[in-house]
């Protein structure tokens, strides 16, 4: 019998249903220090990853792939109380999801929130990691659109709001001369202006020129009127611009242009400015002239100077760069601005169809019209050509650029004219180009650009057809370009650095002697010492001057040990045939944004030159970049000085900037004045919490952030990032919500007792947090008197109407008690 027993209590055991035990929180012990109080519904907190529904900010990714910064995404309680998020179609749209590939999901209104994205798309799903605030969303491959990576929706796009801008660079000069030769003052100016409504664009580039011998003298270069059309992913632009540069030469024209846009592009599909070196003598100013307009205007210390940051003006034509001496004395070359071999991706059309006047100081302006286009075919070959009609020249172009391998690319074309100049002869000819590119990898060997064309003596470009027309000179047109050649290669040389050299020649028809530039160098570093060695080299045809030789030597060493990022230097410069210069000095970088620079420099010359010096600051500041000078030799005296930034009016005010980029960002924070803004040097809000960020890349995702440690304390936001996306040359809005007010550790009381652990607290504006033991809550941004709604178990249960003591603005953390009702 007791065996039966036995066998029977097994059998039930293995016949009973599985039970499963587990560890749960008896809840009511929250009541042990104060019986009666109420209970708030915990039982989320009671599962692992279990948390309370509602509204979170989370980083996205779709796929593995980050989906901008972060984004408020509501949440609602699922299986084990663990969050479901609540996407919509215009979400999953934005991502890429083809929304209208499943007709149940595309019959839903954009903002319907989605539970289980399972149901409508099969086999996708979401998992969010509370723990990163982080949401992970897995969809088919199948179920998302095919784009290339880096690419943004277009309607994503933002054309900003109505906007005045104004871009300026002062500079000038005074200059006092020995042994009684008088002085001399010189200013300049260039400013860029502009106007935005909508999607158009209305700008202008003006320069003003001061000097006491020939006075004041201002130049409009260009205005124009620019839109972009997203549908042929182009530019339009009417009125004063420059045509493009990589079938024919780049020509100025006034009338309108329409011309693909390869900004409009993701990054990984798409393909110059100019770098311009040279060496100066003395505390020197460097001009720059492109088509006779001065471009830039800088002042440079003595030795291998580089200029890197060239206002974008046209797209092709060759610089006519001025180094003026300490002395007075001017030398001139020639720096060429061309483009890179034009391969496009199998299937790509980049084109341009311009119509209008061209553009002449002094010469012949017919009516023109150019079209040109490029086109990618398969086997890594492009075909591209173009044309040219005018009353005084027709031209046509045809070429192909090949891609070889790890040999490079080329491309070869040719161009056939014929020119109608006033009072001369018509003439015909050819002209034949060969471009080559090729980066090396493997021995780190760099041709950013190798060009050879010849031209036969009856060819003309456009240019020289139109700007050589001089009714008192009939020989003008005697001198048209025969052969180029230009060389661009650098070399990397781990640890020994690299050394670099460029190369320019030109020579004419019925012209002796050669247009000649040459560069190169050397860069090394040697445990944290960096030093250069440079050459220059500059000739001009059918010129009794020598050619212009100058070899230079630098080195700087830093002085960390000693004063935090600043470099101890010393330079010499040699001119053929001239004297040698020798320069010690010490320059950096201080305060607390590394936004003032200094540079202090003493040299000495031979030959009876004698000594000079020189010393420079620079600040850089929210409100634009502020520059002085002093520089002294035997025989003068200099003070020069700067000034630059930008002006933004936009709806909500007027804002004062650095130098402005081509598309800008206006930060809305109110009330967070004096805000440093992420990324950006010497850049903060101003005292309404406004600021331009005058830099941020068109058609792109731009990440704006501020830095949350630089805010008040009585100010809080609900994220310190943002992301715009702007059109070109679009004003868009980074706005921040920003909630101004005191942060406060309440003890809130219910009929008596505590709010109850787990109840939430939020106030009118948006703030809330959860209330903790005896019923304290950490709020901030707590405006002085307002509303509280406290909820506990899923419903509204109180409110606390509260006003804070006047008395409690300095406390860092003010602890009130306060009843709800």
């Amino acid at each position: 019998m007791r065996r039966f027993v036995h066998y029977s209590s097994l059998m039930a055991l293995l016949l009973a249903p599985c039970v499963q035990a587990r560890e749960t929180f008896n809840i009511h012990a929250l009541e042990i220090d104060n019986p009666g109080q109420p209970v708030a519904d915990l039982s989320a907190f009671a599962e692992a990853e279990g948390q309370q529904p509602g509204e979170y900010q989370v980083t996205v990714y779709v796929n593995g792939e980050q989906q901008g910064d972060v984004q408020n995404v509501n949440f609602v309680a699922g299986v084990d109380q663990k969050l479901n998020a609540q996407l919509t179609p215009a979400l999953l749209r934005a991502w890429g999801v083809k929304i209208d590939a499943f007709p149940a999901l595309a019959a839903l209104a954009p903002d319907h929130a989605l539970e289980d994205i399972g149901q409508y798309i099969p086999l996708a799903a979401t998992e969010f990691r509370f723990s990163k605030l982080q949401l992970n969303v897995s969809i088919p491959q199948a179920a998302m659109d095919s784009t290339a990576r880096g690419q943004v929706d277009p309607a994503q796009w933002d054309e900003g709001v109505p906007a005045a801008l104004l871009n300026y660079n002062v500079s000038g000069s005074h200059t006092q001369y020995s042994e009684g030769e008088g002085a001399d003052s010189n200013q300049y100016a260039s400013l860029q202006s502009g106007l935005n409504f909508g999607p158009w664009r209305l700008r202008n580039d003006s320069t003003w020129n001061y000097d006491e011998r020939n006075g004041s003298h201002w130049n409009s270069i260009n205005t124009q009127l620019l839109r972009d059309i997203r549908t042929l992913k182009a530019q339009m632009t009417l009125g004063d611009s420059y045509t493009p540069s990589d079938v024919f030469d780049s020509v100025p024209l006034r009338g309108a242009q329409l011309a693909s846009d390869d900004n409009m592009l993701p990054d990984s599909l798409r393909g110059f400015a100019p770098v311009i070196r040279g060496i100066a003598q003395s505390n020197a100013q460097v001009t720059v002239k492109q088509n006779g307009y001065t471009i830039y205007q800088t002042y440079v210390a003595p030795g291998a100077f580089t200029i890197n940051d060239l206002y974008p003006t046209a797209g092709s034509g060759d610089l006519d760069v001025t180094i003026k001496e300490s002395d007075g004395t001017e030398r001139h070359f020639v720096q060429p601005f061309s483009a890179v071999p034009l391969m496009q991706r199998e299937g790509r059309l980049k084109y341009a169809f311009a119509a209008g006047k061209y553009r002449s100081d002094g010469g012949a302006e017919p009516q023109f019209g150019q079209l040109t286009a490029i086109y990618g075919l398969p086997h890594s070959t492009t075909l591209y050509g173009g044309v040219i009609y005018a009353d005084n020249y027709q031209a046509g172009a045809l070429g192909l650029g090949i891609g070889l391998g790890e040999l490079g690319s080329l491309s070869a074309d040719a161009t056939v004219a014929r020119a109608m100049p006033v009072n001369s002869a018509d003439h015909s000819g050819q002209s034949y180009r060969l471009q080559y590119s090729k980066d090396i990898q493997a021995t780190g060997t760099n041709f950013t650009l190798a060009t050879y064309r010849y031209s036969t003596e009856g060819y003309y470009s456009f240019q020289e057809t139109n700007d050589r027309q001089d009714g008192d000179n009939r020989d003008a047109l005697d001198h048209n370009k025969r052969q180029k050649l230009q060389l661009d290669v650098s070399q990397r040389l781990g640890a020994m650095g690299s050394f670099f050299i460029s190369g320019y020649q030109q020579d004419y028809w019925g012209e002796k002697g050669y247009e000649r530039t040459l560069s190169a160098g050397w860069n090394g570093s040697i445990n944290g010492i960096n030093y250069s060695i440079a050459y220059s080299y500059s000739e001009m045809p059918d010129s009794d001057t020598e050619a212009d030789q100058q070899l230079a030597f630098s080195i700087q060493v830093p002085l960390s040990r000693f004063l935090s990022n600043a470099w101890a230097s010393y330079s010499v410069t040699s001119a053929k045939q001239g004297n040698t210069r020798q320069q010690l000095g010490i320059n950096g970088t201080a305060l607390a944004d590394n936004n003032l620079s200094y540079n202090v420099q003493q040299s000495y010359t031979n030959q009876g030159a004698g000594a000079s010096g020189m010393l420079s600051a620079t600040w850089k500041g929210g409100y634009g970049e502020v520059s002085g000078g002093y520089n002294y030799d035997d025989a003068m005296r200099q003070v020069n000085y700067g000034l630059k930034g930008g002006v933004v009016a936009h709806p909500h005010g007027v804002t004062f900037s650095q130098s402005l980029g081509q598309s800008l960002a206006i930060v809305k924070a109110p009330g967070a004045n004096d805000t440093r803004i992420q990324n950006n040097t010497g850049i903060y809000t101003d005292w309404r919490g406004y600021a331009v960020v005058p830099y941020v890349t068109p058609y792109k995702k731009n990440r704006v952030a501020l830095d949350p440690s630089t805010l008040r304390d009585d100010v809080d936001i609900d994220t310190a990032v943002q992301t715009v996306i702007p059109t070109q040359g679009a004003v868009v809005m980074a706005d921040f919500n920003t909630r101004v007010g005191r942060r406060a550790l309440m003890t809130l009381i219910y009929r008596g007792l505590p709010v109850p652990f787990g109840a939430e607290a939020k106030l009118s504006d948006g703030g809330s947090g959860i209330v903790g033991d005896d019923g304290q809550v950490y709020l901030s941004g707590v405006p002085d008197r307002g509303e509280i709604v406290v909820s506990w178990s899923g419903a509204e249960r109180c409110r606390v109407h509260y006003q804070l003591p006047d008395n409690s603005a300095d406390v860092p953390v003010l602890e009130t008690e306060q009843e709800c009702r």
